[in-house]
């Protein structure tokens, strides 16, 4: 399938991990980050630019976005160090593209939060330097993203009019309150896809986009358990909101809002970071309609290093039996569209 408009890159994959060589050796001296590193040290096109660059060439025009590895800045280090860990890896994906501008165009900051008025302060150092948004974890040691602590934060994000990366992150916390650690790696598998489908859900009933309409959010890996669910949002968050709750609980049920719960949730952005699933891609296709979904791979996660993942997503597009044009849409020129900043509202 050809691409009809030359001047863009082919495949320009909208969500790439890396650690940039400073902030790579920076970690083995960070006290927190033993335990949860061991896979991200060895997995070499991570922080080898000569072993990414090999995976890249084999796939024809294909370009990437820059986004901060896991993990997060905030599991890892106190809020003194995690703030540090920030500014490391921000200046370490300005110096990638700006080195490598025709494999890397952007580049998508990272922030700690835990120090509001500090997480400020980054974000428009990191816009200063050329951001194009911001990656934010699913909840920051625990404490989800609607907490009042972060509000200071989504108004300067929000203000800014540049989109977010929104990773979720879970360990293997228990699948039964009966035991203390989840088993077989579902915590992974299927706690990913959960804990963003919560923290969406969660963004939603705060009233975040009611404050700001005009805020976009990218879901990684198409937004999680949303678009299958989307008749249990429509029904359950529909007109029977509350009927579950007794009135002792009030207190745990939203606040109005402005539009049915089902027009927030289709107005966040997925991703085509399925492991080359087509069923799934089409399933969040006709959720979050074409302009809302944008080629990601997740590279490198893969036992290749990355190359399994950008072969078989592209796989999983073509199966989608698209229109060229609906094709250049998801493989280039939604993140190209998504990474200029924007005001207009979304409702």
């Amino acid at each position: 399938m050809d691409n009809d408009q030359t001047s863009e890159p082919h495949l320009l994959d909208a969500w790439t991990h890396i650690f940039p060589q400073a902030y790579f050796a920076k970690l083995n001296t960070v006290s927190n980050a033993s335990g949860p590193l061991k896979r991200w040290m060895t997995l070499r096109s991570l922080f080898d630019l000569d072993e990414r660059f090999r995976l890249m060439d084999q796939f024809c025009g294909y370009k990437q976005i820059l986004t901060p590895s896991m993990p997060a800045f905030d599991e890892i280090a106190d809020p003194s160090e995690a703030q540090s860990l920030a500014r490391l890896m921000n200046d370490g994906l300005v110096a990638l593209v700006t080195q490598y501008p025709d494999r890397f165009p952007y580049f998508v900051a990272g922030l700690s939060l835990m120090n509001a008025e500090e997480a400020c302060r980054e974000i428009q150092r990191a816009l200063d330097m050329g951001a194009i948004g911001f990656q934010l974890p699913s909840h920051v040691q625990g404490i989800p993203l609607d907490d009042p602590r972060f509000f200071t934060a989504w108004d300067t994000l929000a203000a800014s009019g540049r989109p977010i990366w929104l990773h979720p992150i879970r360990g293997p916390v228990p699948d039964y309150p009966t035991e203390k650690k989840s088993k077989y790696e579902i915590w992974w598998c299927f706690g990913w896809p959960y804990e963003t489908t919560v923290a969406l859900s969660r963004l939603v009933f705060s009233g975040l986009f009611d404050r700001h309409p005009h805020l976009r959010i990218l879901t990684h890996h198409m937004g999680g358990m949303v678009p299958f669910f989307a008749g249990r949002i429509e029904q359950g968050w529909g007109l029977e909101m509350g009927a579950r709750t007794p009135p002792s609980d009030a207190d745990l049920l939203p606040v109005p809002l402005r539009h049915p719960a089902l027009a927030y949730f289709k107005a966040y952005f997925g991703d085509t970071a399925l492991s080359g699933a087509t069923g799934a891609l089409r399933c969040g296709l006709d959720f979050f309609g074409i302009d809302h979904v944008m080629f990601a791979s997740d590279f490198p996660f893969d036992a290749e290093g990355g190359s399994y993942l950008v072969r078989e997503t592209l796989k999983s597009i073509q199966g989608l039996g698209i229109s060229a044009s609906d094709f250049a849409r998801i493989a280039n020129r939604n993140a190209q569209n998504f990474s200029r900043p924007s005001f207009t509202p979304q409702f």
